[in-house]
């Protein structure tokens, strides 16, 4: 993989990693028709330049990750409890994203290999785009219930968790997967997105490391300087994606995500239907 196959990757995974869209169908298109989708180090990339997302969210949200001023709600153990109260909001920060990263952590242990079969079919993350789209373009239909703007608890933070496994998935999207998951706990469009962002962090950093661990020796020199570029791109435009969707999606909901998907899941099926190869990642 080229420098200019490893930028464009880099913009594709910046822009589709916190919107609802799926980045998995972007990079399965992309990297399919520049011919790099089964080299072992695209596979490889493309995971691993999500530390770069991981990072806009850091950056964006630092505060959030330092000085949460937010009331907590998890009865916390009287070692903490002689802290000041800024470590224990902190603490109920830090203890909620935990909660909503459990079940992905534990299901996604128990069903590596079921994941890994879904994974190696493009037809299952095209459905997947489809059904989503559709899910979409009708969600503020489905979610009556009036939101509320208020602190996420612990067991919302659970049922996030488990919307997160759904995006397990191929095509899912876990960004679109937890903020309905938030949206269905009475929480605000915002509030969601902002919690999807936080339940990224560790989601991806364990993904990421993961895949690093397993793979680093198979890396040669000049790669190191190819992912450390794709990171800083990724990072960059993550940023950008996350200031802008966060507006968007206030102001004009899903629906136009929703249509995306649809264009772009039939997108896949043609291609597929017409002989085009299109190898996962």
């Amino acid at each position: 993989m080229d420098l200019i196959h490893a930028i464009v990757l880099a913009i594709i995974e910046g822009l589709t990693e916190f919107l609802p869209v799926s980045s998995t169908g972007h990079m399965i298109i992309y990297s399919s028709l520049a011919g790099i989708a089964g080299n072992e180090f695209t596979k490889l990339y493309t995971v691993d330049i999500q530390f770069g997302c991981i990072l806009s969210v850091l950056v964006l949200y630092h505060r959030r990750f330092l000085t949460d001023t937010r009331t907590g709600d998890i009865p916390l153990p009287n070692w903490v409890l002689r802290f000041p109260q800024k470590t224990q909001r902190l603490v109920d920060f830090y203890a909620k994203i935990l909660i909503a990263f459990l079940p992905a952590a534990v299901i996604g242990f128990l069903l590596n290999d079921f994941i890994d079969s879904l994974l190696e079919n493009v037809v299952v993350v095209a459905i997947s785009l489809l059904v989503g789209g559709i899910i979409l373009v009708f969600i503020d239909d489905i979610i009556r219930r009036q939101p509320k703007d208020r602190d996420v608890t612990a067991p919302d933070a659970l049922r996030i968790g488990f919307f997160q496994c759904i995006a397990m998935v191929p095509g899912v999207s876990r960004s679109a997967a937890t903020i309905i998951g938030g949206m269905y706990q009475g929480l605000t469009r915002t509030q969601a997105a902002e919690f999807s962002f936080f339940l990224a962090v560790p989601t991806m950093a364990a993904a990421s490391g993961y895949k690093l661990l397993k793979s680093y020796k198979l890396l040669q020199p000049d790669d190191y300087q190819i992912l450390l570029i794709g990171n800083g791109i990724a990072f960059v435009v993550g940023l950008i994606a996350i200031r802008g969707f966060v507006g968007f999606l206030t102001r004009y909901g899903f629906k136009v995500f929703g249509y995306y998907r649809i264009a772009l899941g039939l997108l896949l099926l043609g291609l597929l239907a017409s002989g085009v190869k299109l190898d996962v990642l």
